[in-house]
């Protein structure tokens, strides 16, 4: 083996950029989520075949990775993914517990462990009338509930994302109180729509889309579904949201896509695809009506919003 010092390299003996990304990338595929698989890109497989999936045109690659709500990273639509680059994550581990029998603190190796990975192209919206599809490469949040056996006392289910000031320093210009939090209802989080999301697009999750773990609700607009979750709190009693916290006027619990309900300050009958120019008309539920309408029989939509 021929060592060269730095006066001697030549063009010729500098790694090409794509060659050491995908031998990155291969590293990363054959260790799934070990510590490797925290670099962006990385292929996330073997893959289930998933029923689950709109037959839509699938949002692009780019658009999906540029056009991020992720307030920790900045408020607006193009920051996270420029500035996101300084969340670590891996190590990582979710502590799960309160009203459980089991608690847990889960590293992302033993929750992989827990059930085959699939990928299921869901639809998304978001509150402020843009929307998206996304193959999302998860399995059922059921899959870890079972794990920690929730006690009858466990009504809801409480997410707090990771917070550190050090890695987020956008943050500090957020407006909203951090460390994020959002919830479920129990039904709403066993139900099996509700995914642990891992990767998007065949890949790990870039960090501007909620690495390394996050959860995607697709009968609810894009904020319910929590990014970088670090811990998972059963609960008795329906628990404080960052958005009701920050606005309840505009921003409800339950956040279901309803298009007879108008946000304060635009409505949300119409909505328009990313890479899209016409807009198309917003379906209740997002289009999971059939699939979750049950859960709501005899509430007032409009007053749970």
């Amino acid at each position: 083996m021929i060592i060269r010092t730095e006066n001697h390299l030549r063009w010729s003996d500098v790694t090409p950029r794509q060659e050491y990304i995908n031998r990155r990338r291969f590293l990363a595929s054959a260790l799934l989520l070990g510590p490797a698989s925290a670099y962006a890109g990385a292929k996330l497989g073997p893959l289930k075949p998933s029923p689950i999936s709109t037959s839509e045109p699938k949002t692009s690659y780019e658009a999906a990775t540029t056009y991020n709500n992720y307030y920790e990273f900045g408020t607006s639509k193009e920051q996270p993914a420029k500035l996101a680059h300084t969340l670590r994550t891996s190590p990582w581990t979710v502590k799960v517990e309160g009203a459980v029998a089991k608690p847990k603190e889960f590293d992302l190796e033993a929750i992989q462990k827990l059930a085959g990975l699939e990928e299921r192209i869901y639809r998304m919206r978001c509150v402020e009338g843009w929307s998206m599809v996304i193959p999302w490469i998860g399995f059922p949040l059921s899959e870890l509930i079972k794990q920690v056996e929730p006690t009858s006392a466990a009504k809801f289910v409480a997410f707090e994302s990771l917070y550190d000031s050090k890695q987020m320093p956008a943050a500090n210009y957020a407006g909203l109180p951090f460390p994020y939090k959002e919830g479920l209802r129990m039904d709403e989080a066993m139900h099996p729509l509700t995914l642990l999301t891992f990767g998007m697009y065949g890949e790990v999750l870039p960090n501007q889309n909620g690495a390394p773990i996050r959860i995607v609700v697709p009968w609810k607009y894009g904020f319910k579904g929590i990014k970088s979750i670090a811990k998972i709190r059963f609960v008795e009693k329906q628990p404080n949201t960052t958005w009701q916290m920050a606005n309840s006027r505009e921003y409800g619990f339950y956040s279901n896509v309803n298009p007879a309900v108008d946000h304060p300050r635009w409505s949300q009958a119409k909505e328009r695809r990313i890479g899209e120019f016409f807009k198309i008309p917003t379906l209740p539920f997002n289009g999971y009506g059939e699939q979750v309408a049950n859960l709501y029989t005899g509430m007032d939509l409009k007053k749970n919003y």
